[in-house]
């Protein structure tokens, strides 16, 4: 065994942890080198949504004391930012195995440093601990959950005091106060139950009036809408939100309603994978529903079913979500005069281009973001005062509208895409419809994701050797036609192929390639912040000249993403 790693696995046998810990991390020692290696090869660190990892005992696992650790480095951090005095912080959470307690633990250490925590009475949607933290003053706050992550997961997202989740250099400077702390007997576990108050309905009611006043539209609406919360925070917060915006006839899966963290219906409750959906389609078909909505486990995606042009409900992808929102609140905002050349929508780097296509279209700028929505949070920021943010949104099935939240938000995008819907049914069309029309109007621009899972050390080692192939031996061409762009935003740099010239990217660092062709097909690589996984990101452009050619040219884009796939040799 790594002397290193034995070293290390050593100092959570001392009496500074649970016994339970320490028989854990015993029997990995005797019985499982591999699992040990895995438990303790690295430290948790902050991705792109904050510290998220499998439950377990270990510094690379979910538990008590890494929790505890982050909980101490950021309250060291934040001492350091802001300086003495009970400085306010919130915190939230979601349905998942010990998320209470891993809450709970937090309250308590932050307390034990002297701050005043508001802590949520139950489970939350992470996008009203967003609203809260500005709400309420907090110079930060913290959502115990893994979002969509499988149920082994667990997670610890921080919010900096603007709403916004930890961006650069926050996040390194929180993990290095973290790094600092030798040993688990510098984090201050015992409560000061002073400084813990609960929090709830107030905060509930703040919160949902503020979506409520997002409404373009007054009166009911017979919408026949069908949600799941697959087992998750949505179902605290979504219904009460539609019944006030007066979608009346609003069906709920009670099978997934009720909140559990072994999400027992679905393999992985991930609105962006079809098998999650499966309940809430079955339940629509049968009720003669118009639109299907379902949300992750901390609420703050949202996939959604439509009816196509057949009558057959059809999933959306997240990029056609997306830009269904945006188009439906650019029409809005330029129908009641509120468009004054002082506005813009974001969008991430590997969003779909049609979102810019159609904020040009507006004369609104759409400036793009490094992948996270809290860099288009960061942008928010940035902008206020100046620009108002209109929405906008990520493929990943994150999207917002407004800015009094500051992290993609399901409850606001659920009740805005049901009146986008409303809307559509008015004037005797559908969102379907409506998004012919956008391809029609800005070209065909189908998307697709593929990720490959490589777990443990040495899926990090493939992970990494498989970027720096595109970074050293870059494709000529794709799909026929050729490269003519290559983006590297980890050295920000943008190598026009046909000149040789190299341009900066005015973004952050990252670990990401972009391959750009002459046809406008755009081909991203990038490995996950959140979970073991390297992501390609595929986008084609087509023509639709008229509504009926759409299935012929789907699959034909669809067939030019395959072919671009095998040429990558991504197995």
């Amino acid at each position: 065994m790594d002397p290193i790693l034995r070293s290390k696995a050593e100092k959570w046998l001392s009496p500074a942890f649970d016994s339970e810990t320490r028989d854990a991390v015993q029997h990995l020692m005797d019985h499982d080198p591999a699992g040990l290696e895995d438990a303790f090869y690295k430290d948790l660190e902050f991705g792109t949504g904050g510290l998220r990892g499998v439950m377990g005992a270990g510094s690379n696992r979910i538990n008590r004391y890494t929790i505890g650790m982050a909980t101490q480095g950021l309250a060291n951090y934040l001492r350091a930012s802001f300086g003495p005095g009970h400085h306010k912080v919130a915190i939230a959470h979601d349905s998942r195995i010990n998320s209470p307690f891993f809450a709970r633990t937090t309250a308590e250490v932050f307390s034990a440093n002297g701050f005043e925590v508001y802590l949520f009475d139950g489970l939350r949607p992470t996008p009203e601990l967003s609203f809260t933290l500005r709400h309420l003053g907090c110079k930060a706050g913290v959502v115990i959950t893994a979002s969509h992550n499988p149920k082994e997961y667990n997670g610890y997202k921080v919010y900096w005091e603007d709403g916004g989740q930890l961006v650069p250099p926050h996040d390194r400077n929180v993990i290095e106060k973290v790094r600092q702390i030798q040993s688990v007997e510098e984090v201050k576990f015992d409560a000061n139950e002073a400084l813990i108050h609960s929090i709830g309905k107030v905060l509930d009611k703040a919160y949902l009036d503020r979506v409520v006043g997002l409404s373009f539209r007054q009166g009911k609406s017979n919408l026949k809408i069908v949600y799941t919360s697959l087992h998750g925070t949505g179902i605290q917060s979504i219904p009460e939100a539609l019944q006030r915006m007066g979608f009346e006839s609003v069906s709920i899966v009670e099978a997934q309603a009720t909140p559990d963290g072994n999400f027992p219906t679905v393999a992985s409750p991930n609105p962006e994978e079809n098998s999650a959906m499966e309940m809430a389609l079955d339940q629509a078909k049968a009720e003669g529903a118009d639109i299907v909505l379902g949300t992750d486990p901390d609420s703050d995606r949202v996939g959604i079913g439509v009816r196509n042009p057949e009558g057959e409900l059809v999933l959306l992808n997240g990029n056609q979500a997306g830009s269904l929102l945006v188009d439906y609140l650019l029409q809005q905002w330029k129908a009641n005069n509120r468009l004054k050349g002082k506005e813009f929508v974001a969008k991430t780097v590997v969003t779909s281009d049609l979102i810019s296509r159609i904020a040009a279209s507006y004369q609104v700028p759409c400036p793009e973001t490094l992948t996270g929505f809290k860099y288009i949070a960061e942008l928010i920021q940035k902008e206020e005062g100046k620009r108002a943010f209109i929405g906008g949104g990520e493929e990943s099935y994150g999207y917002l509208a407004g800015d009094f939240v500051r992290d993609k938000d399901a409850v606001i995008s659920s009740v805005m895409l049901c009146e986008a819907a409303a809307h559509a049914a008015e004037k005797n069309s559908s969102l379907f419809e409506r998004l012919l029309e956008l391809y029609q109007t800005h070209g065909y621009y189908q998307e697709k994701l593929v990720s490959f899972t490589k777990k443990g050390k040495t899926g990090a080692e493939a992970i990494a050797q498989l970027m720096e192939r595109f970074r050293n031996t870059p494709p000529t061409t794709l799909g026929g036609s050729a490269v003519v762009a290559i983006r590297d935003f980890k050295s920000s740099t943008e190598m026009n192929t046909t000149t040789g010239t190299n341009s900066p990217i005015s973004l952050p660092g990252s670990n990401v390639m972009q391959f750009i062709t002459a046809d406008g097909s755009k081909i991203t690589a990038r490995p996950s912040g959140t979970e073991p996984k390297i992501k390609f990101y595929f986008s084609v452009v087509g023509k639709l000249e008229t509504k009926k050619e759409f299935p012929q040219e789907q699959a034909r884009l669809l067939s030019r993403i395959d072919s671009i796939i095998e040429e990558l040799e991504l197995g």
